[in-house]
């Protein structure tokens, strides 16, 4: 479909079906990190939502998630999205099968038109020069038919991210001039991603200038990927098909619940964008974090004089370079350094801040345990 101005019509997809384990004891099955509240404004889908309306209708925006949350994530999310546009999974099946399905719906229901697909956990701090990105993102995806991916200048050697490489000797694709920062917006072609790489990995990819963290954005024309879809993921493509037969029909829900779980595996990262020869990258410089883990507070809120990131009742002694969040109890620590202390109402997380992508090992050991109650 296209908008009067003569430009195809947006939509916006955001993936909201993670667990959000490295932030236990706060993100819990039923109340993930996309529903919580960890800036003090609003829960991070909300803020996404927010985010991407500058540039997406809101009657564009869909979200899709796991039927677990569903329920909740309507309620978080009531007044700012429809409650029909929340597309539930009855089997969590990998962000390939996540974003096909949103394709797909879109097909059936609109036709072809701009897919912009965001996580719904991420922190934005400059949504001015967020939207500016976007919105070329989407012009470019229109324009020329190409995989549009967002890459980030990285602050900082991190293991946790994956990195795209390109060669900025390469003719740009294109460019605009960012009103928010005076600076060039150009897009080049990816020469390559790369999975989380060790810490002396990693390294060496700051100092050569030529990588980017990856930061999960995307952008395209739906008829453009679902082609790749076709092409290099048939066996998904095929489910996908049965799926999008059913959609607006009495047979959806049915096939949706009896399809969906039978979808392989496998992210879109791997599935396409890594096999796809027709990927561009534009820089996102609007101040991104994924807010992984705990250690990602250090992002969101300012620090006290001795580095300390402080959530809730606090009273720190000597203590330097720590992260307490606390909701119910007061926290108070003596001579600490490098800490994260986590309370909640049922849990106590106490590690060294060097460890906190090792939160999630405690979600498994719970999982083995059978200790739901702590899930």
């Amino acid at each position: 479909m296209t908008e009067g101005n003569g430009k195809m019509e947006r939509y916006g997809i955001i993936m909201a079906g993670g667990g959000g384990t490295r932030f236990w004891p706060l993100s819990r099955r039923e109340v993930p990190k996309q529903l919580l509240n960890l800036t003090g404004r609003d829960t991070m889908v909300n803020e996404t939502i927010d985010r991407i309306k500058k540039s997406v209708r809101g009657e564009n925006i869909y979200i899709v998630t796991n039927a677990v949350q569903a329920e909740l994530m309507e309620k978080v999310t009531e007044g700012r999205l429809e409650a029909k546009h929340i597309l539930s999974e009855p089997a969590a099946r990998n962000t390939a099968a996540c974003i096909g399905y949103a394709a797909v719906e879109i097909r059936k229901k609109y036709g072809d038109g701009v897919m912009c697909v965001l996580a719904s956990d991420h922190y934005i701090k400059n949504g001015a020069a967020y939207a500016e990105v976007m919105d070329y993102a989407m012009e470019l995806a229109e324009k020329t038919d190409r995989l549009v991916t967002i890459g980030i200048k990285p602050t900082n050697p991190a293991t946790g991210y994956g990195y795209i490489k390109y060669n900025k000797k390469v003719k740009e694709v294109g460019h605009t001039i960012s009103k928010e920062s005076g600076k060039r917006i150009a897009a080049y072609p990816v020469a390559d991603f790369v999975e989380k790489p060790s810490l002396s990995t990693a390294k060496s990819y700051v100092e050569q200038g030529c990588y980017l963290w990856n930061s999960g954005m995307f952008v395209w024309k739906t008829s453009v990927i679902l082609k790749y879809f076709e092409e290099l993921l048939p066996d998904v493509y095929e489910c996908l098909l049965e799926i999008e037969e059913a959609i607006g029909t009495d047979k959806e829900k049915e096939t949706i619940e009896r399809v969906y779980p039978t979808i392989p595996k496998i992210s879109v990262d791997y599935g396409i964008m890594e096999r796809a020869d027709n990927v561009i990258m534009l820089e996102g410089d609007f101040g991104w974090s994924d807010v992984g883990s705990w250690d990602a507070l250090d992002t969101l809120y300012d620090a006290d004089g001795n580095n300390n990131v402080t959530y809730g009742e606090q009273i720190h002694i000597g203590s330097k370079n720590c992260i307490a969040y606390g909701k119910n109890k007061l926290i108070a620590t003596i001579g600490l350094d490098n800490v994260i202390i986590v309370e909640t109402e049922d849990a106590i997380l106490v590690c060294d801040k060097n460890k906190a992508q090792d939160v999630k090992k405690i979600v498994e050991i719970l999982e083995e345990q059978g200790k739901t109650e702590y899930l």
